[in-house]
């Protein structure tokens, strides 16, 4: 049922997901990880559709892991001097400075402390994946709140925001840095936008049976009311070829857990990734810069934001608390950087648990793995 290798030290790893493919925990499923330079675990299996088997290629939709995506290829331009985290985005991104937005720093858009969580105008899914208009939307309105005040999630737009500093910086999109530039050299596995020829690769999402969050708890103009519901991501909407073409650079990456864990192993091997240098020291250095601390406006729970990750927080208990750099998926995604143990964690599941920053299953699968390397 579990396919794939695994070294004999992280064969508890092997044993998670085929107990949890054999409960129905799991229906198809992937996880790897990187771990001093080596790829020790890459496992997959289960059904990616009815009747369709997972295989090593089979990838699926990530949610917010794509932010992860999105901030490894923002650092590299920071690396290569085309990006400064300490701009105002306006500086590549002119229209942006509208209503006092010349104050917002690139580093803000990086740690969801922009004021800029969603859209105040009305959007469709349709809307929101033509980049240049929703775009156009977000540098024309005003804050929701003072910017860098507080931290505020950006759900849905962050990959939005992100864009239009790449393409003011460089002229091309975030998926082509993205696409190109991290993931072809490294051999693929993740992708925002996935080619029409591979949309038969793409695994088939199944909803969760519900939400931690209690909704009627919030008033109507509670920041998670207005940034889920704008445009709200149905389960049927995602499992569409709109959405796996298009390049939603926050919640709308595909990918496999070998290919999430080999480009991420650049933030816990030294900037290293696969004999590539992506990053430098210096440049891992400010993901841990603290950026918010305390609640979230959006998702009501306490976080600690770096420079394009989170940090170690007491939301998410199964996260080591050393130099770690991590960040989940709605339903359960996870990839998990740790500095210290020279090691990454990838797990990339298309059946959706109940999953906000944390859950049982995907707390499971990121102990064990670190379990594993303390044994070493």
């Amino acid at each position: 049922m579990v396919d794939g290798t695994c070294t004999d030290a992280f064969l508890p790893l092997h044993d998670l997901l085929e107990k949890d493919l054999a409960t129905g925990e799991d229906l198809g499923a992937a996880v790897a990880v990187v771990h001093d330079g080596e790829l020790v675990v890459d496992l997959w299996g289960g059904e990616a559709r009815p009747d369709v088997p997972w295989t090593r290629d089979t990838v699926t939709l990530v949610w917010s892991v794509s932010k992860t995506m999105a901030a490894l290829a923002v650092l590299t331009l920071v690396e290569g001097g085309q990006v400064d985290l300490d701009a105002p985005v306006a500086t590549y991104w002119p229209e942006f400075a509208a209503h006092g937005k010349d104050r917002v720093l690139v580093k803000h858009l990086l740690g969801h402390t922009s004021g800029l969580p969603g859209w105040t105008d009305p959007i469709t899914i349709e809307g929101s994946l033509d980049l240049p208009v929703a775009e156009a939307l977000l540098a024309a309105q005003e804050p929701w709140y003072e910017p860098g005040s507080a931290p505020a999630y950006q759900i849905i737009n962050h990959g939005h925001l992100l864009d239009g500093v790449v393409r003011g910086a460089t002229g091309r999109t975030l998926a082509d840095v993205v696409n190109d530039d991290v993931m072809a050299p490294l051999g693929g596995g993740f992708r925002l936008g996935v080619p029409a020829g591979e949309l038969d690769l793409v695994a088939d999402l199944i909803a969760p049976p519900g939400s931690d969050i209690d909704f009627v708890k919030l008033g109507p103009d509670h920041f998670m009311l207005r940034t889920v519901a704008n445009p709200f991501l149905a389960i049927d909407s995602v499992n569409g070829d709109a959405w796996r073409l298009g390049a939603n650079g926050a919640t709308g990456g595909h990918g496999h857990a070998r290919g999430v864990a080999l480009a991420q192993s650049a933030l816990s091997h030294d900037g290293v990734a696969q004999g590539i240098r992506l990053l430098s020291s210096d440049t891992i250095a400010r993901v841990f810069e603290v950026q918010a601390e305390g609640t979230d406006l959006v998702l009501d729970l306490p976080v600690r934001y770096g420079i394009g990750y989170a940090l170690p927080m007491a939301s998410a208990p199964a996260i080591p608390d050393r130099r770690v750099c991590w960040w989940s998926g709605f339903g359960g995604a996870i990839v998990v950087n740790d500095l210290d143990t020279r090691t990454t964690l990838a797990y990339t599941p298309n059946k959706l648990a109940i999953h906000t920053v944390a859950s049982p299953r995907t707390d499971a699968y990121v102990r064990t793995a670190f379990d594993c390397v303390a044994a070493l």
